[in-house]
């Protein structure tokens, strides 16, 4: 069974109770589903994600 890679995906999150800017956050995962599945487990469903990966942006399309 082959291990999928783990890129860094980083985040700025908003909770009910902050407001601008916004709290850094960095996590681990194989994609932005997962990322973003880690995120909502750890902070909650009503919190707000401004997700994304460095590599992939920088990745042509």
């Amino acid at each position: 069974m082959t291990q999928k890679k783990l890129k860094e995906y980083k985040a700025f999150i908003w909770t009910p109770d902050l407001t601008w800017p916004g709290t850094p956050v960095t996590v681990m995962a194989v994609d932005g589903e997962e990322a973003f599945n880690l995120l909502e487990e750890k902070h909650g469903t009503r919190t707000v994600y401004d997700l994304h990966n460095e590599e992939d942006a920088n990745t042509p399309r």
